[in-house]
Parts: structure tokens; sequence; C-alpha cells
């Protein structure tokens, strides 16, 4: 990767977890910021907590080369996974805990953007935000 081009690993890492420590705006925020770099490879399910309750990010899945990165926030803890793909099936899943699960989304998304124009620009802006 160019100087020109690169993405910057833990500059993208350190806007990934930039404040983990409110949950629900992280998980928020995380949701926005895939939807936006990556649309048609991140999936947001988001649900209403009550009748007329605001709709809240419960689970994110994110499609990158031969992996996909699960997230679920069920309001209190996250649950992360890690799954190996092959056309589309997945072969093994495995539970890792956050800081794994930010790491292998940071690698996941620097190797889009080497492949990606569109994705390169969208991971600048979201590191600019």
């Amino acid at each position: 990767m160019s100087d020109s081009s690169a993405v910057d690993l833990e500059l993208l890492a350190a806007s990934l977890r930039a404040d983990t420590s409110d949950l629900n705006a992280f998980v928020e925020s995380l949701a926005a910021k895939l939807e936006e770099a990556v649309p048609g490879r991140t999936r947001v399910d988001r649900r209403r907590g009550g009748m007329f309750g605001p709709k809240a990010v419960r689970a994110i899945t994110v499609d990158l080369g031969d992996r996909r990165l699960g997230l679920r926030h069920d309001g209190g803890a996250l649950q992360t996974n890690c799954s190996r793909l092959s056309g589309g099936i997945v072969l093994k899943t495995e539970t890792v805990d956050t800081d794994t699960w930010l790491s292998a989304l940071t690698e996941a998304l620097a190797a889009e953007a080497q492949r990606s124009e569109t994705a390169r620009k969208a991971l600048e802006r979201l590191l600019i935000q």
C-alpha cells in the first residue's frame, strides 16, 4: 500500500475503540460508521426497547473477504465472534473478546481498503469524523 492510500491501522483501531465505556453509544456509533464505510457488507439489527422507545442496535454483522464479524449487544454486555467463510458458507465460528474482535475488524477493513478505492475513501471519512 502506498503512503498516500494507506489506512493507518492504529488510527482506525483507536477510532473504533474511541469510547467503549458507554456501550450503547459505542455500538450505535460503530453501526453507523460501518453502514457508511461498507454499506453492502454490513447488516445492522435494530429493535425497539418498548412500545414507543427509540430503536437500538442489537446486532452488527460485517462480511469482509473471507471473514464474517458479528457483534451482539443485549443492553448490558457485548458478545463478539469471528467466522471464516468460503463461498458465503460459514466454515468455523469462534467467540472472541471485544479487543480481539476490534483488531480483526480493523485488519479486515484495511484489507478491504486495499482492494477498493470506494472503501478506502469511506474509511478515510470514517477516521475524520
